[in-house]
Parts: C-alpha cells; sequence; structure tokens
C-alpha cells in the first residue's frame, strides 16, 4: 500500500507522498481576448462541457463583447448558480464574459485537470473564493481562481489517471443512459396507458364510434366529446401575497412535467413573493399556462398561493379523471398545435385551454377509470423510481471514484 501525506489543503486532504500541490495559474494562464460572435461562433458552457450554442438559447444583446476559445482550452462559468458548467473545448469560439477561459500551460495533462475541476469537492472550494451579493449570483474571478490549490502528481501519472477515468466513466455514463432510456420508455408506456384509459375506456367489448376529432379517434359510443370549458372553470382568486406569508407558494418550476406531481415549495415569506399571486384551494387542478408542452398539471394538495402564469382548474366531475385527461396525449397534442407558433415563451390563453377537446363518459366510468389508473400509474412509478435510484447510486460513484482518482486515494 502507498504512502500517504497531508496536502495541507482541505479539499484535498491526504495525497500519495510523491505527489506536490501547485495552484491554478502555475498549470494554466488565462485567455482574456476579446471577440465579437461575429468572428467567433457562440458557444455555450454547460455541465455537458463547452457545446455549440443552440438557436433557442438565451443570448446577450452584446455580441462584440466576448472572450476568445481556442481548442483545447478549459472553460468554466464563474457563477455558482451554474455549478458544474466547464469542460475541455473542441471547438474554436467564443462564450460569455461570465466564463473564464483556461489556456493550458506545458508539461500537463488537461484531461486530468478535467476531471480535478469537475470534483464535487473542488466546485465547493472554487465557489469558496468567490464574492456576490446573493448565493444566484455569486461568482469567482480568475485572480481569486489562480490563487487555488490543486494536486500535482507527474505528467505520466496524470495521463494514467486521466486513461483511467476515461474508461471507467465512460462505462458509467453508458449504463446510466441504458437506465435513462429505460425510464423514458416507461414513461412513454405510462402515458400510452392513461391515453388508452380516458380514450378507449376499460371494457374492451363496447360499441365504438368515430370521436371526430383526429387526435382522439374512436370512443365508446355511449361517451361524449366536450370542450374542457364546459366540464372545468378556471377559477382566480388574486390576493396580496403579504397576507398569507405562511401558505406554500407553486410555480411552474415546482410542477414535474408530464406526471401530475407536485416538487418540494416553499412558503410565501421563504420564496420573496410580493407580486400578486392567486390563492387557491386543495383539490384543485393547477395547470402551468407557459410552455404547456411540458404538460405541467396536478392536483393541489393543499391550499396555498401559485403564481400568475398557473391556471387554478375547478370541476364537478372527477377530479383525478379530469387530471389524467390533461395528462393524455390528445389533450397534449391540441395544447402544441394551439400554441405551435409561440417559440421563445409560448403560453396557452384561457379562451384556447376552454375548447380543448376531450372524450367524456358518465361519472361512475369516471371514477372507474380514475381507480384503475391510479394503481397502474402507481406501478409504473415505482419502477421508474427503483431505476432512478440506480441512476443516483451510479452518480454518487461516479463523483466519489473521480474525487478518489484525482487525489491519488485509489491507486491506478
Amino acid at each position: 500500500m502507498r504512502k500517504m501525506k497531508d496536502s495541507r489543503i482541505e479539499w484535498i486532504g491526504l495525497i500519495p507522498e510523491d505527489w506536490e500541490i501547485s495552484k491554478i495559474n502555475a498549470v494554466y494562464k488565462e485567455r482574456n481576448t476579446k471577440v465579437t460572435d461575429k468572428d467567433y461562433v457562440p458557444l455555450s458552457v454547460t455541465k455537458q462541457g463547452v457545446l455549440p450554442q443552440l438557436e433557442t438559447a438565451a443570448k446577450t444583446d452584446n455580441g462584440d463583447n466576448r472572450k476568445l476559445i481556442l481548442i483545447g482550452d478549459f472553460v468554466i462559468n464563474s457563477r455558482s448558480d451554474r455549478r458544474g458548467s466547464c469542460g475541455i473545448s473542441e471547438y474554436n469560439g467564443s462564450c460569455s464574459l461570465i466564463n473564464i477561459v483556461l489556456q493550458p500551460r506545458h508539461n500537463m495533462c488537461n484531461r486530468f485537470y478535467n476531471y480535478v475541476f469537475h470534483s464535487e469537492p473542488f466546485a465547493d472550494e472554487f465557489y469558496r473564493w468567490g464574492s456576490g451579493i446573493v448565493d444566484d449570483l455569486w461568482s469567482t474571478k480568475w485572480n481569486d481562481m489562480k490563487k487555488i490549490y490543486i494536486p500535482f502528481p507527474a505528467h505520466e501519472t496524470q495521463s494514467r489517471i486521466a486513461d483511467f477515468l476515461d474508461d471507467k466513466c465512460g462505462k458509467i455514463d453508458r449504463y446510466i443512459e441504458k437506465q435513462r432510456q429505460i425510464i423514458e420508455k416507461m414513461k412513454a408506456y405510462k402515458q400510452s396507458v392513461i391515453t388508452e384509459a380516458v380514450t378507449k375506456g376499460l371494457d374492451p367489448t363496447v360499441p365504438m364510434k368515430d370521436s371526430g376529432v383526429e387526435w382522439i379517434g374512436m370512443i365508446p359510443a355511449h361517451w361524449k366529446i366536450y370542450r374542457f370549458g364546459i366540464i372545468a372553470s378556471i377559477k382566480s382568486n388574486l390576493v396580496r401575497p403579504q397576507d398569507y406569508p405562511n401558505l406554500l407558494q407553486v410555480s411552474s418550476e415546482n410542477i414535474e412535467k408530464n406526471s401530475g406531481k407536485l416538487l418540494k415549495c416553499k412558503t410565501v415569506k421563504e420564496a420573496g413573493i410580493i407580486s400578486a399571486n392567486h390563492l387557491f384551494f386543495k383539490g384543485q387542478i393547477l395547470y402551468s399556462k407557459i410552455r404547456p408542452a411540458l404538460n405541467k398539471a396536478v392536483i393541489a394538495p393543499f391550499d396555498g398561493l401559485c403564481s400568475a402564469d398557473i391556471y387554478p382548474i375547478t370541476t364537478v366531475e372527477n377530479i383525478k379523471y379530469i387530471l389524467y385527461v390533461i395528462l393524455s396525449c390528445p389533450f397534449l397534442e391540441q395544447v402544441k398545435t394551439v400554441t405551435a407558433n409561440r417559440v421563445k415563451m409560448p403560453k396557452i390563453n384561457q379562451n384556447e385551454l376552454s375548447n380543448i377537446l376531450i372524450a367524456f363518459p358518465a361519472k361512475n366510468d369516471q371514477a372507474k377509470i380514475a381507480e384503475f389508473l391510479d394503481k397502474k400509474c402507481f406501478d409504473i412509478d415505482k419502477a421508474i423510481s427503483k431505476k432512478q435510484n440506480i441512476i443516483d447510486k451510479m452518480i454518487d460513484y461516479k463523483k466519489s471514484l473521480i474525487y478518489e482518482a484525482v487525489t491519488g486515494k485509489v491507486e491506478v
């Protein structure tokens, strides 16, 4: 077993006895050349690395004030709300000024330090050296970053560790991707089960008829087609958030897409909400009108406040059945059609939502379908959760492996 020594740097901890430590500016120098995106294609610094900027990406008006990136440069986003956004560039291009562009010096392995900078303890250290007014705007500048100590083994060792991690992390990433593909298939299956139940019912022997609606197709002969606004209504109740500081506040970000699930929420006071919000009540459906193709809808489990981007929906029909209708493919495809031309931030207005056509059975059938889907969706969600737990464990293992390898705690 190799001998270890104290690096005297908290985030690094013990390192092999023959390793050294070094400040970042001994390994990289800053590239701070200002360019325009007319001469150098815009690149984005993401958690997946440095990539060509998407056409739909948010762009600044200051395209003439960007930083030059050359192939092989390491680029890291200085802001704490972009934690983990960094990587080695495979492109010549330009990036926004919030990024730090680093040119590798000689006698170092860029791939090794790519792993160093992707380790969680380094990210903690990186932002510890930052400054700012609030957490979301906290950033670390090059003048501080260059003083951070990092592991500095022999060049041959750096290359060997990088090769090891390329191999191991590649296998982990491929395994994770396969699990994610399985999850996506499960989600698609869940939506198909929902769609089948809310358009065809549960009895395959009943007579069918043409609904006259392209996305719905055949429906049971005793079912009807209604506009959504006939069986559900939007109930707006504008209030002052200051009067309800302890109620939970829901925005579209708190609703999981295409699942009917609510994510963790903050109280009005914790969220710092000061503009007008709608008061909603337990049992109403909360439907996000912004980017409706994400299909964010949930039955409210409590009384609370919601942002103006959410419609609180009330119905005298079976509330769970109505939620499943909203989560079905025919409903979603109609929503996509009416908002198709709104590219930047599509929204569906109240009139458009009211005119969505749905297949509608009697109340006793609604209850049976809702009960059936509750069980089926629970089983599918349980299977998805198991797969997600596997992914989470593999991600944690990968993080641990990277840190242990780049600090020499695991022998490669």
